[in-house]
This record gives C-alpha cells, structure tokens and sequence, in this order.
C-alpha cells in the first residue's frame, strides 16, 4: 500500500478533519507542514498537474491578505505566482492530499476519503 501525504496545516479546521479521516481509515500517512517545510517550485508544478489544474491562481488562497496585499488576482505569470505561493506559503490552498499520483483539496475534507 502506498503512502498517503497530507499538506497540513495544524491550524487550520479543514485540514485537521482530512487528517483525522485519514487516520480513521488507516492510512500511512506522511505529513508535511507545508508552512514550515514549503514544496519547491517544482513539486507545486508536480501538484498543479496532479491536481489537474491549469494555473496557479487555482490552488491560491485568495481570501488571504497577502494575496491581496501582492495584487495577485489579475497575474497570469505562473512563475510568478509559483514564487508568491514560495515566499508566502499560507497562500497555498489546504490540505492538499496525494496517493498514487492523484490529488485532492480536502475542501470538503470528505474528498480524501473518495482518493
């Protein structure tokens, strides 16, 4: 059985439920706080394509000050944005969820049970 990783912020509501369902299922879990150990650039690109998204902006937090504060909402430079999310990691959606090569946002964190 594969390892199953979590994006997790221990702050965050949403991401301690995804957490507890997968504890309850029993998966092997690795957990990476994302706030204290960012992916790199590339393993965002890696989780934008698992994810299947087509930019950045989609796996943003944009209620966030800062993505604000950056005027972020109308960039369509992906390297760009991939830095923000970088230099800023609350900025990175949550909890991000990966097993097999497939990913989901634990919003609502019922959706990690589904992966």
């Amino acid at each position: 059985m594969s390892k199953t990783i979590i994006y997790h912020n221990p702050r965050c509501s949403k991401s301690r439920e995804s957490l507890a369902l997968l504890e309850d299922k029993g998966e092997e879990l690795e957990i990476i706080k994302y706030l204290e150990n960012t992916p790199s650039k590339d393993e965002l690109k890696n989780l934008l394509k698992m994810l299947k998204m087509d930019s950045a902006q989609e796996l943003m937090r944009k209620k966030e000050d800062i993505y604000k504060e950056l005027n972020l909402k109308d960039e369509k430079d992906e390297e760009k944005l991939l830095d923000a999310m970088l230099a800023n990691p609350k900025l990175i959606e949550r909890p991000i969820v990966v097993k097999n090569n497939k990913a989901v946002i634990g919003r609502p964190p019922s959706l990690v049970v589904e992966l």
